[in-house]
């Protein structure tokens, strides 16, 4: 087998049929304008202080939200890393031909933008500790805390330093002094590229959050990184305080190192914009377990980039619950650079008002006997709310031996509730095992049946459903505490939809 494409595109709408189509994807091609723009007489976006002319595919809205962000951090008085100017300067260099997305565009087909893209952005200058203190900065787990506040390091649990292995660092990339570890930052700062997104977070980053694993170490303790959103405004006000929180995981050769990446803020009515990026890279032999939680305000914008380099040999796992926002959307990209690597992806999405859970994956295998395994699950509990999963697994030719599996399935609770589903694999490679796929629907009348038949009423019977749907992700939590949150939440949230008997 020389080539192999398969991109199933579903549909599904529980008052229409469901749409089946096997063909490849359509791509659209522009021939871009080029416009002549004088620069500013200013350092940044534009460029040094000069008025000669440049030819770029430049957007004005995009260039717009890229200088006010600047604006917004050049107003301090602390100087800039120079690691944290490398990535602005190559951020700024993006953003001058990249236009901002609209439905026209694949990747954002089903994605709606416009809101954020007819709001004020206001970039959040300092994060305000007034308003943090009706928040537990502590937290409500045992677990070593870093807390980020509107993308500022506010607080470093002192408990956590006492815990950590010598040698490992966890804390801002202004803040380092090792210039060994320096030297390896440098290696990997700027070396991936992301969409417009990605690129304003790299802009609009007061600092970056850096966690550091020497080789050969093993970190006992997970790492929680707690995100506060606490600036927000009025749905009636057209404005968005927008933060740029960026975490750079970077683990050594044989290293080990489990985290938790949590989202919080907001009275569930505030609008806020958080624009956040995670990069991990990991050593050969070296194994991260990353938990991902999302529970924002209803009103409020959450876009997300999580990009993996795996060496061979090593382990990445990613579980994430994703159950804020208005819009939510969370890209990732995962590149396995060795032999014999492992990823494992286990998502679980929940929309319980009009809300838009989304959820873009791409997995790039370059090397023999690699294995990856994705599940996707997602439930829509209101007749407005949608969720949209692009998945792509690509199997190079190298890939020989490649063991990949992929499988989304979809719960629609309200007549009108839609989801759409892409699951798709490119396979170049000829010796492979993989499979994927996709299922969408209401409960099963059989399952709510065999509950009756036993006594439990048609309610209980619904609940308990629904929920085990979600458990399947909920329990691949590694930490107890945050697992019982978790579930404590989801449950609140299905309770406040009063699904239907």
């Amino acid at each position: 087998m020389e080539l192999s494409t398969l991109t199933p595109t579903l549909h599904r709408n529980t008052l229409a049929s469901t749409f089946v189509s096997l063909s490849p994807p359509l791509y659209k091609l522009t021939v871009p304008r080029l416009i002549t723009q004088p620069r500013r007489a200013k350092i940044g976006i534009f460029g040094k202080p000069n008025f000669t002319p440049i030819a770029a595919i430049s957007d004005p809205h995009v260039l717009q939200i890229a200088e006010t962000l600047e604006d917004s951090l050049t107003s301090t008085s602390s100087p800039t890393p120079p690691l944290l100017q490398k990535l602005k300067d190559s951020s700024s260099e993006i953003l001058l031909s990249t236009p901002w997305p609209s439905r026209k565009d694949e990747p954002f087909r089903f994605t709606d933008t416009s809101f954020l893209k007819s709001s004020q952005i206001l970039p959040i200058q300092s994060p305000n500790l007034q308003l943090l203190s009706s928040l537990a900065v502590s937290g409500d787990t045992d677990l070593p805390i870093l807390s980020i506040v509107d993308g500022y390091i506010v607080n470093h649990s002192s408990q956590s330093s006492q815990l950590l292995p010598s040698g490992v660092f966890v804390g801002g990339l202004s803040d380092l002094k090792s210039q060994d570890i320096l030297k390896r930052v440098s290696v990997h700062m700027s070396s991936f590229q992301g969409d417009l997104f990605w690129a304003l977070n790299g802009v609009g980053t007061p600092d970056v959050v850096l966690i550091y694993v020497p080789e050969g170490c093993r970190v006992e303790t997970t790492l929680h990184l707690k995100h506060f959103a606490v600036e927000g405004s009025d749905r009636e006000s057209k404005t968005l305080p927008i933060s740029n929180p960026r975490v750079l995981v970077m683990v050594e050769k044989g290293g080990e190192v489990g985290i938790v990446e949590e989202y919080v803020g907001g009275d569930g009515e505030k609008c806020y914009w958080t624009n956040s990026v995670v990069e991990v890279v990991i050593g050969e032999g070296g194994k991260v377990t990353h938990s991902y939680i999302q529970n924002q305000s209803l009103n409020a914008a959450h876009i997300k980039w999580t990009w993996v380099q795996q060496e061979s040999s090593s382990i990445y796992k990613l579980i994430e619950i994703s159950t804020g926002g208005k819009l939510s959307r969370h890209n990732i990209h995962i590149q396995q650079a060795g032999p014999d690597t492992v990823t494992e992806l286990s998502t679980f999405h929940l929309s319980v008002t009009d809300q838009t859970q989304d959820l873009h994956s791409k997995l790039v295998l370059d090397h023999p006997r690699g294995y990856s395994q994705q599940l996707h699950k997602c439930i829509v509990a209101h007749s407005s709310g949608q969720a949209v999963f692009d998945g792509n697994v690509q199997v190079n030719r190298n890939a020989q031996q490649t063991n990949a599996g992929q499988l989304t399935r979809s719960l629609l609770l309200e007549p009108r509730a839609s989801v759409n589903v892409k699951p798709n694999l490119q396979i170049i490679a000829d010796d492979v095992k993989c499979s994927h796929g996709a299922a969408i629907s209401d409960l099963e009348e059989d399952q709510l049946f065999y509950l009756q038949a036993r006594g439990i009423d048609i309610k209980t019977a619904r609940k308990a459903l629904v929920f085990s749907f979600a458990a399947e992700v909920v329990s691949r939590l590694p930490d107890d505490s945050i697992r019982k949150k978790v579930e404590d939440q989801i449950r609140t949230l299905l309770e406040s939809t009063n699904p239907k008997p």
